[in-house]
């Protein structure tokens, strides 16, 4: 598995799921039903997808945006 993530893409995935966890947890916007949920799906996806560097839809569409070595 190697890596298809940029730093940038990596740090403002893990910020767009903090404010993704801030609304679900801490606000009345997302704070009941299907948007909680997927709030909270999306968050969990974009953490690991950041903490790992590979992103599986980035490799579907052939998207790639973490320097070549």
């Amino acid at each position: 598995m190697s890596k298809n993530m940029g730093t940038a893409d990596r740090a403002i995935r893990i910020v767009i799921a903090l404010v993704l966890l801030y609304l679900a947890f801490a606000t009345s916007v997302a704070a009941t039903g299907l948007v909680h949920w997927l709030a909270i799906i999306v968050a969990v996806v974009f953490i690991v997808t950041s903490i790992v560097g590979m992103c599986p839809l980035y490799s579907v569409i052939g998207l790639k945006t973490c320097r070549s070595r």
